[in-house]
């Protein structure tokens, strides 16, 4: 069996052995692989023409969330005996699903692998825009001291409304974080949460129109699908507090790109924080590099080390499983039998 990974590349100067994730480490799983007889390629090669000579006599391929590699027709072609997918992480976007449908190819992703990560990173990134962090930050690097010039766009985050579209596990786990800090809690999800579990998050349930018209911060925590794609256009963020915060760590492509810029030129939108982006890695003179008021990382919220740790031993059971014949669990299969039925994918594509 021939599997190959397409993962990030390591760190100049090499990489440390807990930096499973990368193609160097090859998830931790190559020795494992490899001594059970199984061909195992690592790479960080992101153009499918580097790809295609490993891909041709393949029957599995992991990957991680857009980077390096989008896997769409072209990959499915240079690869004709592909039957497994595994995304190393959460968030299978980066996956043509109908075309994996129609190859009859099953694509698995690990539930759960990073929820923590992104919640906690989404809490520090509204904190770090409710009291502009990073200018302040700045100022230090740059031997300046100007407290007015900080503190006129500095708040508590205390009594302000927050809202959470797309509360599945990470975004409710980012309510229950924010509770401490006595805000209140507004959140979307296609099916609405029983009243017992509202109560356990301090979270009450609100469409978006009501998040547009209440709401000093919305966070969107959604999976990118055709209903999604964008949804953060002109209107939407016109329809928005004057003034409000938005923090994306979901997908990029949910925010129209220069509508977005637009919306912070304006001053409509007040900052704007998350590490997703369209295309991923994002090029050099992407606008959002250089658009005001933003708080932007690369997309690293789920990759922390502790992070990878799960989603490397979550990989080695899916692919423990698969290659003994078993079924994968069901609560991480996103394609199978020629059919899109993952959860939020399913839905929204009309599976």
């Amino acid at each position: 069996m021939k599997i190959v990974m397409s993962l990030y590349p390591a760190p100049e100067g090499g990489a440390p052995d807990e930096l499973l994730g990368c193609a160097e480490n090859a998830l931790g799983l190559r020795g494992w692989l490899e001594s059970e007889g199984h061909e195992v390629v690592s790479t960080a090669a992101r153009e499918l023409d580097d790809l295609r000579g490993h891909l041709e006599d393949a029957q599995v391929l992991v990957t991680t969330p857009f980077w390096p590699v989008y896997v769409d027709q072209g990959v499915f072609e240079a690869a004709p005996g592909l039957e497994l997918v595994l995304t190393a992480g959460v968030g299978s976007d980066h996956v043509d699903l109908r075309a994996a449908a129609d190859w009859g190819i099953l694509v698995a992703e690990q539930t759960g692998s990073n929820v923590v990560s992104v919640a906690e990173h989404a809490v520090m990134q509204l904190l770090a825009l409710t009291r502009n962090y990073l200018p302040a930050y700045q100022q230090v690097v740059d031997g300046r001291w100007d407290i007015g010039e900080i503190a006129q766009r500095s708040w508590d985050l205390e009594r302000k409304c927050v809202g959470i579209y797309g509360a599945g596990a990470i975004g409710q786990l980012i309510a229950s974080r924010l509770a401490p800090f006595d805000v209140e809690t507004l959140y979307y999800k296609r099916h609405r949460l029983d009243h017992a579990s509202e109560q356990v998050i301090g979270a009450r349930y609100a469409r978006l129109d009501e998040m547009q018209a209440r709401c000093d911060a919305i966070i969107i925590t959604a999976p990118l699908t055709p209903e999604t794609e964008n949804l953060f256009d002109r209107e939407v963020l016109a329809g928005m507090r004057r003034g409000a915060f938005l923090v994306n760590i979901a997908r990029g492509g949910i925010v129209d790109r220069d509508a977005l810029l637009e919306a912070l030129e304006s001053g409509q939108i007040g900052g704007y924080a998350g590490d997703v982006w369209y295309p991923e890695p994002a090029p050099s003179d992407h606008p959002w590099r250089q658009m005001p008021h933003h708080m932007l990382t690369p997309h690293y919220s789920g990759t922390t080390i502790d992070a990878q740790v799960r989603y490397a031993a979550d990989t080695r059971q899916c692919l423990q499983a698969w290659l003994a014949g078993r079924p994968i669990e069901e609560d991480h299969v996103i394609v199978q039998d020629g059919e899109i039925v993952g959860g939020a994918y399913r839905a929204a594509f009309g599976a």
